[in-house]
């Protein structure tokens, strides 16, 4: 398990890479180096949704059926040629189609990485493995904008050119170390509740895991949707906060996550996952509240700049929290046969949310400064409760696996058969 679960890293922390390499300078690309336009700009960012939307339903059932390898392989395949493509469109068709292949690419290599950790893992090393996926993909998406801003500095087309090209040949490299990855089928926790089905909507039938998704709406629509919308707008019109600033509080939530992820694995490994989740919606409502200050109270603008960056901070810790909590739950709710199906679901969740949570919170964030403030940190609170309420429909072995590792058993053995069923 240990080489395979090295290159499913690698892989993260590459795809990552991709994606901060080229995502935050696409706006730029197309509307001012391309001459396309805002409006085109605006559509291109909204393919990617699109595209991770259209996907997504079928993602999951494909991973099941032909293993999480095959089809990572045609997602970075698909996102290579997006990228090159591209890299080479200047008319808004090409670019709007090139965008959409990036974007079902890259919405795809989700689930499949994700199915290919819990394969990788065992219920006792499910937590570590995907807080240390969380910990790559954060730092290979600072290191790839931070080296991708360096090399389009000057705005000409062939930059940018050179850039997807990058990207392209880091998605090829990286099907090259994939394949050569032998995945096993570790033992799994054996509590899940089985279903004959197979689609989308089997999945949500199982009654934990719709909670967990609505859970989960909650949790990227009030976070996650909105760092670069409503947030940042809300800082910049009620706060005063420069750009410049702006990008101090974004590298904060990511120095936040590096620095604690593995500090805070072993607090979040000895509690229940849903006080853990319910801990997480006290700390964010603490962030809206600094929030809060930074744009309604009457302090220096230097103590408000300072609660604007505590607040990505906070938000930051918040997430360290949730990725070895969430993901691995997803993971142990699902059937034996439906891991795919559960991961594509969740992550269908998680772009309905990214997609939904601009589009209310950056109007609001700019034009309703108090009522953002409230309606998010109602949001927050709610994310205590939700998570207290499915700490209830959770067996003890999905809410607490720590006190249950000596109820795991090795792979393969015969016996135990209520605690984990070993895949042949």
């Amino acid at each position: 398990m240990g080489a395979a679960m090295g290159r499913v890293h690698v892989g993260n922390a590459l795809s990552a890479f991709g994606l901060g390499f080229t995502v935050p300078f696409l706006y730029v690309y197309v509307a001012q180096v391309r001459d396309l336009g805002a409006v085109t700009a605006g559509l291109v960012l909204a393919a990617f949704a699109v595209a991770a939307l259209i996907v997504l339903p079928f993602s999951g059932r494909a991973i099941d059926r032909r293993g999480p390898l095959p089809v990572l392989v045609v997602a970075l395949s698909t996102a290579a040629v997006g990228a090159l493509s591209l890299g080479l469109s200047s008319s808004a068709p090409f670019v709007l189609l090139s965008a959409g292949a990036l974007g079902a690419g890259q919405a795809v290599m989700q689930p499949a990485l994700a199915t290919m950790i819990v394969e990788c893992s065992t219920p006792g090393t499910r937590s570590r493995a995907f807080a240390t996926q969380f910990f790559l993909q954060n730092l290979g998406l600072g290191i790839g904008g931070l080296i991708g801003g360096q090399i389009v500095k000057h705005e000409r087309p062939s930059d940018f050119t050179l850039l997807f090209a990058i990207e392209t040949v880091i998605f090829l490299v990286l099907i090259g170390i994939m394949l050569t990855a032998r995945i096993p089928r570790s033992a799994r926790i054996a509590d899940a509740t089985p279903q004959a089905g197979g689609t989308i909507r089997d999945v949500f039938r199982n009654r934990v895991m719709l909670q967990l998704c609505v859970l989960g709406f909650v949790l990227f629509f009030a976070c996650y949707g909105q760092f670069e919308s409503g947030l940042s707008a809300y800082g910049v019109e009620a706060a005063g906060i420069s750009p410049s600033t702006l990008g101090i509080a974004l590298a904060a939530n990511t120095g936040a996550i590096v620095i604690a992820q593995f500090a805070v694995l072993r607090f979040v490994e000895r509690r229940k996952r849903s006080q853990v989740i319910a801990a997480v919606g006290l700390i964010w409502a603490v962030a809206w509240i600094a929030a809060g200050y930074a744009g309604l109270g009457h302090g220096s603008q230097a103590m408000a700049t300072a609660a604007f960056i505590s607040t990505y901070a906070l938000f930051g810790i918040g997430e360290t929290m949730l990725a070895p909590t969430v993901a691995p739950l997803v993971a142990d709710l699902a059937p034996e046969s439906m891991v795919g199906r559960y991961n594509s679901a969740f992550a269908l969740v998680k772009q309905l949310a990214l997609a939904v949570g601009p589009a209310v919170g950056g109007p609001m964030g700019a034009t309703l400064h108090a009522p953002y403030i409230v309606t998010f940190l109602l949001f927050s609170l709610g994310i205590t409760v939700l998570g207290l309420r499915l700490g209830r429909h959770l067996s003890p072995a999905q809410n607490h696996p720590h006190l249950q590792k000596s109820r795991v058993v090795a792979q393969g053995a015969p016996d135990a058969p209520e605690a984990v069923t070993a895949h042949s």
